[in-house]
Parts: structure tokens; C-alpha cells; sequence
């Protein structure tokens, strides 16, 4: 599976950045797709979760309000309003597939355990 991510770079405090995120090579389709983010030294933290059956969201209270996840077909958005700098980190387009041989991002109903090379998102004045 190849995730194509896009959108990433600096911004300042207060402002919005759309990540988008092409997936292809599916051979057995996903349950769900989202986005998780990291920074050196931290654990991952999901940020945004989609559900492939129902369209349901998740989003964790750091940014539940600020942040929209949209997807059509395989190319997943996430639109983040409002940034704030503690929201600086690579962020990472994933998918649900099922797998159990990976490491895997929960959060939410999520069980991420696919992903691409992440994006730099920089809030900063």
C-alpha cells in the first residue's frame, strides 16, 4: 500500500493547514483510514479517524472541533483550523487493513496499522 501525503509546512499560531493523502494498492480494502502525529521523543498520537463503513469520525479532545477528517474514496483530508504550536509534529496518513504483523496506532474505534513517510507541520510565529 503507498500513501502519497500532502499539505505539510509552517504556519502560525491560530492559522490552518489541509493535509491530503492519496492511498493506493489496496488488495483487501481498509476498515478505516486516519491521521496520527509524532514528535522526537513522544509516542504517536492519533489525531483524526474515519470509519470506511459508516463515515463515523473520531477525534481526540486535543483537537476535537479544530480538526476535520474527510475522505472520498482513497484520498483521506484532514483540515486543521486554529493551530496551535503544541500541534507541531510529522503527521502520518494511515489505514486500518486488519493487519497483525505491524505496529499499530489505537485510538478511538482505530486500530491503524499501515502508513506513509508523514509530513512536516510547523506552527510558529
Amino acid at each position: 500500500v503507498r500513501f502519497v501525503e500532502s499539505g505539510g509546512g509552517l504556519v502560525q499560531p491560530g492559522g490552518s493547514l489541509r493535509l491530503t493523502c492519496e492511498a493506493s494498492g489496496f488488495t483487501r480494502g481498509y476498515y478505516s483510514m486516519g491521521w496520527f502525529r509524532q514528535v522526537p521523543g513522544k509516542e504517536r498520537e492519533g489525531v483524526a479517524c474515519i470509519s470506511a463503513a459508516s463515515g463515523d469520525t473520531y477525534y481526540p479532545d486535543s483537537v476535537v472541533g479544530r480538526f476535520t477528517i474527510s475522505r472520498d474514496r482513497d484520498t483521506v483530508t484532514l483540515q486543521m483550523n486554529s493551530l496551535k504550536a503544541e500541534d507541531s509534529a510529522v503527521y502520518y496518513c494511515a489505514a486500518e487493513q486488519g493487519r497483525t504483523d505491524s505496529t499499530r496506532v489505537s485510538f478511538g474505534f482505530c486500530l491503524l496499522d499501515s502508513w506513509g513517510q508523514g509530513t512536516q507541520v510547523t506552527v510558529s510565529s
